[in-house]
């Protein structure tokens, strides 16, 4: 039998970002009823007061506090160091016979040079790039021949060393590129490994993006 509490949890569930934002305590409950309350009304097929609603609200908001940010606060509050890197061009390419051979040559020209900064991730379609400034030439030489779908450049990028224990902790991916998207920064790449993540941002919001990730640690 459906109760007012368990839609309106599903209703929450539903809502990410609404659901996040109830467990920090920062939306108005009695606003937030009147909103939700003629969808609750049609799943339950009855009339509810707001009041029941609200009730309902505060308990999922008191549970949530617990269960969605305790375990979260306690790995971001262990994040490692954060490395910035400017002056980056992002290439994206579309997957083709002969994109892998040339970026093998690539990696020979990157070993030359271990201070220059490289990252790359391949999709069904389409293969990403993104090479410190100084190797641009580099790039378009190698990959000439090859369909270029995007270059952005003035680029940096934030890498951001995890805990070991956040590949068992659900929801904390989400909850740092939340609140980036809080601050309105935009990604353009996002570059994951077991332990680490890079995230590649225009130059004009890397310090807002830097600050943001460090303030994590303060929660």
């Amino acid at each position: 039998m459906k109760t007012i509490s368990s839609v309106v949890e599903d209703y929450i569930k539903k809502k990410p970002f609404l659901q996040s934002a109830l467990a920090q305590g920062i939306i108005n409950l009695t606003s937030l009823s009147r909103i939700v309350k003629p969808e609750i009304e049609n799943e339950l097929g009855k009339d509810i007061r707001n009041g029941a609603i609200v009730m309902a609200l505060k308990r999922l908001s008191d549970d949530l506090e617990f269960r969605a940010t305790h375990k979260i606060i306690k790995v971001l509050k262990n994040i490692g160091e954060i490395t910035v890197r400017s002056s980056l061009t992002d290439f994206t390419f579309l997957v083709s016979d002969s994109i892998l051979e040339n970026q093998t040559i690539l990696l020979k020209e990157i070993n030359k040079n271990k201070d220059v900064f490289y990252t790359s991730s391949r999709g069904v379609n389409e293969m990403n790039i993104v090479v410190s400034n100084t190797l641009d030439k580099a790039v378009e030489e190698l990959f000439k021949h090859e369909k270029c779908t995007q270059k952005a450049e003035h680029l940096s990028s934030i890498t951001v060393k995890l805990p070991a224990e956040n590949v068992s902790v659900p929801g904390i991916y989400y909850f740092i590129f939340q609140r980036l998207a809080w601050e309105g920064i935009v990604l353009f790449e996002v570059i994951s490994t077991t332990n680490e993540f890079t995230i590649i941002v225009n130059d004009e919001q890397v310090d807002i993006a830097f600050r943001t990730i460090k303030d994590l640690k303060t929660l």
